[in-house]
């Protein structure tokens, strides 16, 4: 097997893991935990087990990398802001509407990124981007109103909490840029994920919460914590290091598709045609931009 493909089955495995860690968050919140207990969790137990991976893998880089004072302050804002946040906001929106809904509302995020850039930057967008935008506004609209000026297809809350899961999303790849360029994605994440998880756990009523305790509970734990969290993000990273960071984001935009798939297998939930046309708006734009990325990678090699 290429080199290339085995890039590409990681990446793509990654994708289809992180779909189905929505709908096992999903089917937990069904099951009585709340989105902040669920959240606390995740955090705490996956990020414990990211760090033995990195422990396990450099111990040397990963003593170093507690010493560096001079990062400390980057990693508690992305642990807060990026971590915490995001994974509370994506929970919650799963929450109020589905888990392939609030995937794909996420999924704004990359349009956001590109919006900010052009206002902080100076930059007017090039066509490609200006219909990239359209298409991520449009395909928003569509799945929160089904067309309809008058009405919601969801709660308020839900569209909240899904767009504010894109905007979380947005700090949780901008901030810890220069920590993961520095000492690596796994480590990063695992520290970030188990510091915010610790720091959260007066506030969040983790302590005292009442845990079913069943099989099918311990398999959704299991889809969300070591499927979609631990395993999905070491793929995904094993993917990017054969591929290259843009085709890999491509590739992966099929979390989306496995979340949706996943919601109506497993959770019963129930699409209708517009969404699914909302749905092709945003991933279409998110694909835009990343061909954008992937041209602009390409030209740079050939200089």
């Amino acid at each position: 097997m290429s080199k290339a493909l085995k890039g590409t089955l990681y990446t793509v495995i990654a994708g289809i893991a992180w779909g189905l860690s929505g709908t096992s968050g999903q089917y937990l919140m069904v099951h009585g935990i709340s989105a902040l207990v669920l959240t606390n969790i995740r955090l705490i137990i996956a990020g414990l087990l990211l760090v033995l991976l990195a422990y396990t893998k450099s111990r040397d880089k990963f003593m170093a990398f507690l010493k560096d004072k001079s990062s400390l302050f980057s990693l508690l804002l992305f642990s807060l802001f990026g971590l915490f946040l995001n994974q509370l906001a994506y929970l919650s929106a799963i929450q109020e509407t589905n888990a392939g809904t609030a995937t794909v509302l996420q999924y704004v995020c990359p349009v956001g990124i590109l919006a900010y850039t052009c206002i902080k930057d100076k930059v007017a967008p090039t066509l490609s981007e200006i219909i990239s935008m359209f298409l991520a506004i449009g395909g928003t609209f569509l799945i929160a109103t089904h067309g309809q000026l008058d009405q919601l297809s969801m709660t308020l809350a839900g569209l909240f909490w899904g767009l504010f899961s894109a905007l979380t999303y947005a700090l949780y790849i901008i901030l810890p840029i220069k920590l993961i360029q520095k000492w690596g994605s796994i480590l990063v994440i695992g520290v970030g994920m188990t510091i915010s998880g610790i720091l959260a756990v007066p506030f969040t009523g983790l302590i005292g919460a009442s845990i079913p305790i069943s099989f099918d509970i311990f398999l959704a734990f299991a889809g969300i914590i070591l499927i979609g969290t631990v395993f999905a993000y070491t793929a995904f990273l094993k993917g990017a290091s054969m591929i290259g960071p843009v085709k890999s984001s491509l590739l992966a935009s099929i979390e989306p598709i496995s979340a949706v798939f996943f919601a109506f297998m497993i959770m019963g939930d129930i699409f209708y045609p517009i969404d699914f046309i909302g749905m092709a708006m945003i991933l279409l734009a998110v694909t835009i931009i990343s061909l954008q990325d992937l041209m602009l990678e390409k030209k740079h090699h050939s200089v």
